[in-house]
């Protein structure tokens, strides 16, 4: 059947039913009378339709915005093409709203949806309002069941400042800095309990007078008992700027006394990466104006909202690590860990699972290799495990944790700290479920039990039958698991929306595909349907997960999954090539690496170097050259026959060179693999290993091997692969009747006129011939790890320890933007024009209140800032690349969709930019391809 992996994949799909079971126990556990309305999107929505179905749950609903269904063409909800009924679908302007105005309404909203529809529950997935501890308990009071942690959980561990103080009641590390910005503010005009009581009388506030008089409290506490009572009247009891005037004194004092260190800046109503922000060092100053940034990017800007950030100590050299944490009220568990270092902008990129079963693997490896430094550094990531995992149980019970959580910590060396408490279940929850099943007992009956493999399921039980829970026990799936976000962005990473996935193939076997049902197919004629990336939420498109016995098993999957992935489309940019460099790059280096949250802006300046380089060279001189050289000395029927098989095979080894130069992340991938294929001597490129060989396995790299009915653009062509098939059937005959060793050693035999013991002179001269032909022309694969020595690729490398060594260069600010710049240069404008570099929503000014940042007439300098786009719900500020004056504003209201391209300014630049000709561009392309050259021949 056309597209089972996806359909019918049996680590994520099963009988669910536990109303059908064969024993009285099992079946109390029944839960087909919950009626959910699913209020999130994304791919959880799908996934949680899929569960309620295996549950057999029948009655479920969802939300549909505007934009999921008609603000944008071929964009409609995938999620429509199984859920047909019209009835369970129910129509809502967002998901959420701009303002706690707009979120209130919302929550109404969903609320007489349910009345009115016969929903008994609401599911809100890991998205928008999943931790308001508002909507929480307007569900609650509105007598539905909300599946996820109830309100009084949320608040004790949601609220990023009430987790910090829970978690150092529950004696639980926390990160240095402060997490009561607004009540210190506060604090400043109202200093005292007889100054707060007057505010209350003012503002005729529901606070318990008593406790304001009560010595045992902090004013602190006090202070935040006065605030949660004027965000539940929707009253601003302070100004934005009096509370970044706290914020920035808090930022200047930790700056003093921690003048190493940077220092972030994050909402506590923030999640996914949203709402935060770093200050590099020495910008005190610019505290303000990244606390406006954030409460917009988090919409807490109306009258009202809680408008709280906290200020903590950047750890520099953090690893995040988290904890799944689950709980029914009364017990509290952990299920193992998931390492989500590998991130940027806040955004989680990459997540493994961190396991006591692996770690203990992986440490017995690295002891029977006799790796010491490795497996003390292992032990310590088992130690750092079980203690976080303790940690989570214990704060979990403190906070009274009655559905799924996760505890998220930053690991520095031998240290870690509890970062926060996310009241919902994760983007990367299946990461935990593919590695862990939990099993119920029967209390009265050890044989009398039932497993549960999902989270989501766990969820939906734990909300229907809480306490009737026992405590369960956790098994064993798999040691590893992996999952790989597949994002809308380009090869720099930031956000790129509109494009349309026209075709994607089929999930293959191993391959685990959350993508909210966008791989479902046409049920009328079995082929892809295309969809529209319209950017309107956030730039995911899917999850990609496999698993396996050991980390670099799971990674050697999930590179075999990506390199059989294809996707095409209109405008479309996504991160697929991404991921497979860096998944790629750890197989090559060291599968357990220990990344920080600081590795991958380095590693894409190194990748942007690698497409740098490509971008300068000029293959077909290189084969002109290489081909001259190879005829140097050769003269008459010889000389005929060497030009000859040169020709044969100019397709043969270009066609997979362009394409790797072409794509900088696969050509990482590529040279992270094949780093032990070549040694340098003499400042030459000495093969370890047959080049044909290579040559082979490069095409199987690009998925390109030979297909009959394959597209010709697709694969390696016909006659270059009956060239390639001949010289592999050459050299593995030859390998079985010659003694060498390796490669190094039959080069060296096949170099000498004597003809080894068994061989008769004449054979083997037209063995050497035929060696030598199938050998012409091959040094231009040599291009591909010249790039590497000339750029410095492999000094961004694993240490012995497993921490990864950085080259200072690849931190510098001006590389890392010029490389970017290199990865997706921005589009060819005139000299008198700024153009998008970018589509998304333009915006003109900091806030609704704020000035312009230009307007016609104004001079800029090089690095001011222009305007603001926001691109898949992360606002990006564009900043002015020269110097010049506006002579007319082409975009002039906030709020426009704009395009890649379009042009925003006209401007006057303060100088002339001259263009590089197409004669200079082709001089500088040769120059820079002999220079590399020279390691070549």
């Amino acid at each position: 059947m056309s597209n089972e992996h996806y359909l019918n994949n049996p680590l994520i799909h099963r009988d669910r039913r536990l109303g059908r079971r064969h024993t009285s126990w099992v079946t109390e556990f029944d839960c087909t009378h919950m009626r959910p309305l699913i209020i999130c999107r994304g791919p959880i929505r799908k996934e949680a339709m899929d569960v309620f179905e295996e549950m057999g749950i029948t009655h479920f609903g969802i939300l549909l915005s505007e934009k999921d269904s008609i603000v944008y063409q071929n964009a409609l909800a995938p999620e429509l093409r199984s859920l047909t009924d019209p009835d369970r679908v129910h129509r809502v302007p967002d998901y959420t709203g701009a303002n706690k105005e707009e979120r209130n309404q919302r929550i109404r909203q969903i609320i007489n949806i349910a009345r009115e529809n016969g929903y008994n529950s609401i599911f809100a997935g890991y998205g928008f309002m999943a931790e308001d501890e508002a909507m929480v308990a307007a569900m609650e009071k509105a007598g539905l069941t909300f599946i996820g942690p109830c309100s009084r959980t949320v608040h004790d561990a949601g609220l990023k400042d009430e987790a910090k103080r829970t978690a150092l009641k529950a004696g639980v590390s926390v990160t240095p800095g402060i997490d009561n910005g607004t009540a210190l503010t506060l604090l400043k005009k109202h200093p005292d309990a007889a100054a707060l009581k007057a505010l209350v009388k003012e503002h005729d506030l529901d606070v318990d007078a008593s406790a304001l008089d009560d010595d045992g409290i902090e004013i602190e506490d006090k202070a935040d008992l006065v605030l949660a009572a004027s965000y539940v009247k929707g009253v601003d009891l302070y100004t934005v700027d009096e509370l970044c005037a706290t914020l920035t004194e808090a930022v200047e004092k930790m700056a003093a006394d921690y003048p190493e260190n940077r220092i972030r800046l994050k909402a506590i109503s923030g999640g996914g990466g949203k709402g935060q922000r770093i200050l590099a060092i020495g910008q005190s100053a610019r505290t303000a104006e990244m606390v406006r940034e954030i409460l917009n990017e988090v919409k807490t800007t109306g009258v009202g909202d809680n408008k709280n950030v906290l200020v903590e100590l950047n750890i520099e050299t953090t690893r995040h690590q988290e904890i799944q944490a689950i709980g029914n009220g009364v017990w509290s568990m952990s299920m193992g860990g998931r390492d989500c270092s590998l991130q940027m902008h806040e955004q989680k990129l990459l997540e493994v699972s961190v396991t006591v079963e692996s770690l203990q693997a992986a440490i017995e490896q690295a002891e029977s290799a006799g790796k010491t430094v490795e497996a003390q550094v292992l032990k310590q990531d088992l130690k750092t495990l079980v203690a976080m995992e303790e940690e989570s149980a214990r704060f979990g019970e403190a906070v009274g944790l009655d559905s799924v959580s996760t505890f998220e910590c930053i690991v520095d060396r031998d240290k870690h700290f509890f970062m926060e408490m996310n009241t919902r279940i994760q983007v990367e929850h299946r990461v935990t479920e593919l590695c862990y099943s939990l099993e119920f007992t029967n209390p009265d009956n050890a044989d009398d039990s039932f497993i549960v493999e999902s989270l989501v399921e766990l969820m939906v039980l734990l909300a229907a039958h809480g306490p009737k829970l026992p405590k369960p026990t956790r098994i064993l799936r798999h040691n590893d698991s992996v999952e790989a976000r597949l994002n809308a962005t380009n090869q720099a990473l930031q956000p790129s929306a509109g494009g349309v996935i026209e075709h994607w193939s089929d999930a293959v076997d191993g391959e685990i595909r959350d993508d909210q049902g966008i791989s479902l197919h046409n049920p009328d004629t079995d082929v892809f349907m295309k969809y529209t990336l319209a950017g309107a939420y956030d730039s995911n498109i899917a999850l990609l997960l496999t698993v396996g016995d050991t980390r670099l098993d799971t990674y050697q999957r999930m590179a075999e999954v990506i390199r059989q992935t294809t996707m095409r489309g209109k405008d479309l940019a996504t991160n697929l090539e991404f991921h497979y460099g860096l998944v790629n790059w750890f197989i090559g280096q060291n599968i357990n690496a220990r990344p920080t949250t600081r590795f991958i802006v380095p590693y894409l300046t190194a990748v942007g170097q690698l497409k740098q380089q490509g971008n300068n060279m000029d293959l077909g001189h290189a084969w002109s050259e290489i081909c001259s050289a190879a005829l140097v000395g050769v003269s008459g029927d010889a000389a005929k026959a060497l030009k000859h098989s040169l020709d044969l095979k100019q397709t043969l080894l270009l066609r997979p060179l362009e394409l790797l130069l072409a794509e900088p992340h696969i050509l990482s991938g590529w040279l992270s693999i094949n780093r032990d294929s070549y040694t340098m001597v003499d400042g030459k490129i000495s093969w370890n290993q047959n080049p044909i060989e290579l040559l082979a396995e490069t095409y199987h790299f690009l998925n390109m091997d030979y297909m009959h009915g394959t597209a010709a653009a697709n694969m390696i062509w016909d006659h270059d692969n009956e060239i390639l098939q001949q010289a592999q059937e050459f050299y593995s005959e030859l390998n079985t009747r010659l003694s060498a060793e390796n490669w190094i050693e039959l080069q060296s035999m096949l170099d000498t006129d004597t003809p080894p013991e068994g061989v008769d002179a004449a054979l083997w001269q037209r063995i050497r011939g035929a060696h030598a032909g199938y050998q012409a022309g091959v040094d231009l694969l040599g291009v591909l790890p010249s790039i590497a020595e000339y750029t410095g690729f492999y000094e961004l490398s694993v240490n012995d320890d497993l921490t990864i060594h950085i080259p200072e260069k690849l931190m510098e600010q001006d590389l890392q933007d010029a490389m970017a710049k290199v990865l997706v240069p921005p589009p060819v404008a005139k000299g008198d024009e700024i153009l998008a570099e970018s589509g998304g929503m333009f915006y003109g000014r900091e806030t609704p209140d704020a000035e312009l940042y230009v307007q016609k007439g104004d001079h800029f300098a090089a690095g001011d800032p222009l305007y603001i786009v926001e691109v898949m719900k992360m606002f990006n500020k564009v900043y002015a690349p020269f110097a010049g004056t506006i002579d007319e504003v082409l975009v002039d209201a906030d709020g426009l969709i704009i395009s890649k391209g379009q042009a925003i300014f006209k401007i006057t630049p303060d100088e002339k930019i001259v263009a590089e000709s197409p004669e200079e561009v082709a001089a500088r392309r040769r120059a820079a391809t002999s220079l590399l050259l020279e390691q070549l021949i």
